[in-house]
């Protein structure tokens, strides 16, 4: 039998149709697998998952099996959030997110110390998470109770006091009002941050930002603050 002869031009039309089919057959990249995102691109993700969570149309990204076994092996968050321990106050939630999306560090009051700094470093550090945001919050317990200890000359017992002395500098910027307390606290929390070498650096590099909010639990919404 004569072998049919294809001509050359139908051959690349084919081929063509056939890169086209399986291009559009294929599943979509994420960004993030193919570029690095800029601080910019994570503060404008968590922004519109704050918005789905305060209108209540909230996706829950990255909840199901799949997402599990994606990140089994390897993470690639885009935010670092330091955030008070207040059960009223979860940043998966607040911001809409899901495994592997954010690395959460929180204390009361989003207070700092060395221990709680390097688990704020480990992002940026080891991981290139090009953001961490400073998330304090409406009606902070740890912010109300300190304010009434210093006020009253009270000591908290144990290491509760820590808390107190923590806060103390805004309280005295505040005049002891709580919730200008809370707002001078998380602007303090990122001042200091912003002033830890490691991190600096990265700053300057433009490979991070740091920013301070504030969340409110009557509305759920994330406003920022610097």
């Amino acid at each position: 039998m004569t072998a049919k002869i294809v001509p050359r031009r139908a051959i690349l039309r084919t081929t063509g149709l056939l890169t086209a089919g399986l291009l559009l057959g294929a599943p979509a990249v994420p960004a993030s697998a193919t570029r690095r995102r800029t601080p910019d691109d994570a503060w404008a993700q968590l922004r519109q998952g704050n918005r789905r969570w305060v209108s209540g149309e909230v996706l829950h990204p990255h909840q199901d099996l799949a997402r599990r076994a994606e990140v089994a092996e390897k993470q690639e968050p885009y935010a670092t959030v330091v955030s008070c321990i207040d059960s009223r106050v979860p940043p998966e939630m607040v911001f809409d997110a899901g495994l592997g999306d954010l690395l959460t560090v929180r204390s009361a009051a989003q207070t700092i110390d060395p221990l709680v700094s390097g688990a704020i470093e480990y992002g940026p550090a080891e991981l290139d998470v090009p953001l961490i945001v400073v998330l304090g919050h409406q009606r902070c317990g740890a912010v109300s109770a300190a304010a009434h200890a210093l006020s009253e000359g009270e000591r908290l017992p144990g290491s509760l006091q820590d808390i107190v002395k923590a806060l103390r500098p805004a309280y005295k910027r505040a005049g002891g009002k709580v919730d200008k307390m809370i707002r001078l606290n998380t602007t303090g929390v990122v001042a200091e941050l912003k002033a830890n070498k490691l991190l600096a650096r990265r700053i300057a590099r433009e490979q991070l930002k740091i920013v301070g909010a504030y969340y409110s639990l009557d509305t759920g919404l994330v406003t920022r603050l610097v």
